[in-house]
């Protein structure tokens, strides 16, 4: 079995062919044909955590493994650490260990590129990233190589940490880009949104342009929201899967509280890749808080191709 890096696992992973990977197991997934149980928690020492996910289309078999130990910070070591084990479904035999960190900023950061492919009403942007972090710095990539976006703000608690972003995103990506001391600076011309926070406060205004996509990918725990219920509440709404967001969308559970979002309003990203469109003259929300399946779509464009 072969052991793939960071660097490795991440040249495996092109945003666009990755975002087609994707579809294609979503689309699976709705027939049938691809599935995955929900995560198991094993608690650890300390206030870790052991997250496993697993996942199948028959052909490829995956197991994503995680741990998080909210101590290592103080001992110099990554909070997060994870890989992601494929085998062959028929035989067990095993094909591949990926790099958890870099896969899971890749398939994210394509999640989000598809979303907007197919649910955007301007999909040439400009774009407004909030959080400059790993996933800020993927889905910047991910924009400019999947819809060719060419100009960007940036938005992060540092102003340091957003200049070092709009810097890559000239220096290495080609883009007019300039960091911007809040998201109202931004939002009169941005038409893509992507806030990739841990915030457990809203970090955008309760109403946007009516042409605005969201991509709200870094609130993943009930406790976090970066959109405030206003904003939900004025938005059509589609998530990754519905069985992850009733669990996890801290955002979506805060404004279902409010009695300002049901359920039953939300499509799926499945939904959209079968047709299925947001009415025009109001924002779109596209909330994702993570799956195996992606995981297992990632797995497939690094292994099987």
């Amino acid at each position: 079995m072969r052991v793939f890096g960071a660097k490795e696992t991440a040249d495996l992973l092109p945003y666009g062919p990755l975002a087609e990977s994707i579809r294609a197991v979503a689309l699976a997934a709705r027939e049938g044909r691809a599935k995955a149980p929900p995560r198991v928690r094993v608690p650890l020492p300390g206030g870790g955590a052991l997250l496993i996910m697993p996942a199948s289309d028959g052909e490829l078999a995956i197991t994503k493994l995680v741990t998080v130990h909210p101590g290592n910070a103080a001992r110099g070591m990554p909070t997060v650490q994870g890989e992601v084990v494929a085998l062959e479904a028929a035989t067990g035999r095993r094909l591949g260990l990926l790099e958890g960190g870099a896969l899971t900023a890749r398939r994210t950061a394509a999640l989000s590129l598809l979303a907007a492919r197919e649910l955007a009403p301007r999909p040439e942007g400009p774009l407004l990233i909030v959080g400059a972090g790993t996933q800020g710095r993927s889905h910047l990539e991910a924009f400019r190589e999947g819809l060719g976006v060419r100009r960007a703000f940036i938005v992060s608690r540092t102003r340091q940490s957003a200049r070092g972003l709009a810097e890559h995103a000239q220096s290495s990506l080609g883009m007019e880009a300039r960091a911007v001391r809040s998201p109202e600076e931004a939002l009169g011309e941005a038409r893509l949104v992507v806030t990739a926070t841990t915030s457990r406060e809203p970090v955008l205004p309760g109403a946007l342009h009516p042409e605005t996509f969201v991509a709200a990918v870094g609130a993943y725990t009930p406790e976090m929201a970066e959109l405030p219920p206003a904003l939900v509440a004025g938005s059509s709404v589609f998530v990754d899967t519905l069985e992850g967001a009733r669990e996890e969308a801290g955002d979506l559970l805060r404004a279902a509280g409010e009695g300002r979002f049901r359920w039953e309003e939300a499509g799926e990203l499945a939904d959209a890749l079968r047709g299925d469109r947001p009415p025009p003259g109001r924002p779109v929300v596209f909330k994702s808080v993570g799956h195996a399946l992606w995981d297992l779509a990632a797995a497939r464009r690094a292994l099987l191709r």
